[in-house]
């Protein structure tokens, strides 16, 4: 009985947290759709784009993504393989990025811009990275053979190598009791070096997104890193 509520608890703690985790990117990509995309609902969370082409009638009509995350911290993409498969295509998409600061319980929006990724630009981020490394860095990921800490100690040393060491993306093992994943994320670096040239990666003081001022602070607790995430 206390093994049973013990395990209740705990899946209701790892609950809490991924709705704390996700918290700024929900109220992120609600403000951006709501506000540049005539109010768009995904008819599924799992979609490839969070904004189809179809969607976007007023910033060029390609398919866009909204991602959020902590001033100068990478911008967590999601699944490597499912962005790899994005480079693999010819078509450009919008990435509208937005960073907040940590201020107690809240979060304050401190920079936001929309930048035009070309098919191009996204592949050479990937490069020298094949189908086929990552396709074997995430067999591994998802070997239940293989315990959390073998795996993650196998994951960690595929990805310590080329080709995944010479790339700019960079992939992001996530094991815990919970998940067994392969991300991928852009350095805060990296973003405004490649994507964002002409853009200073600095804090505003009244950040705008398209001309729009981005919304006031709002209440979320700071992230805890889960156990596993690399």
């Amino acid at each position: 009985m206390l093994l049973r509520l013990s395990s209740i608890l705990c899946l209701l703690a790892c609950a809490l947290h991924a709705a704390e985790e996700q918290a700024h990117g929900v109220a992120f990509e609600q403000w951006v759709r709501d506000t540049f995309f005539e109010g768009y609902q995904p008819a599924s969370y799992t979609q490839t784009w969070d904004i189809p082409a179809e969607a976007n009638l007023k910033h060029g009509g390609i398919p866009a993504n909204p991602k959020a995350t902590k001033f100068g911290m990478p911008i967590d993409l999601g699944d490597a393989l499912r962005q790899f498969s994005l480079a693999e295509e010819e078509s450009a998409f919008l990435l509208v990025a937005g960073f907040w600061d940590q201020n107690g319980d809240f979060k304050k929006w401190v920079h936001g811009l929309p930048v035009v990724v070309t098919a191009a630009q996204y592949r050479a981020l990937w490069a020298p990275i094949t189908r086929a490394d990552l396709e074997k860095l995430d067999a591994v990921v998802k070997d239940k053979s293989l315990s959390l800490e073998d795996a993650r100690a196998q994951a960690q040393a595929i990805k310590r190598k080329a080709p995944f060491s010479k790339a700019i993306m960079q992939v992001n093992p996530k094991l815990d009791a919970k998940q067994r994943r392969l991300q991928c994320s852009l350095r805060f670096g990296d973003f405004f070096h490649y994507l964002a040239p002409n853009v200073e990666p600095l804090r505003q003081e009244k950040p705008m997104i398209w001309g729009v001022a981005m919304p006031d602070a709002f209440k979320s607790p700071p992230r805890r890193k889960r156990q596993g995430d690399e």
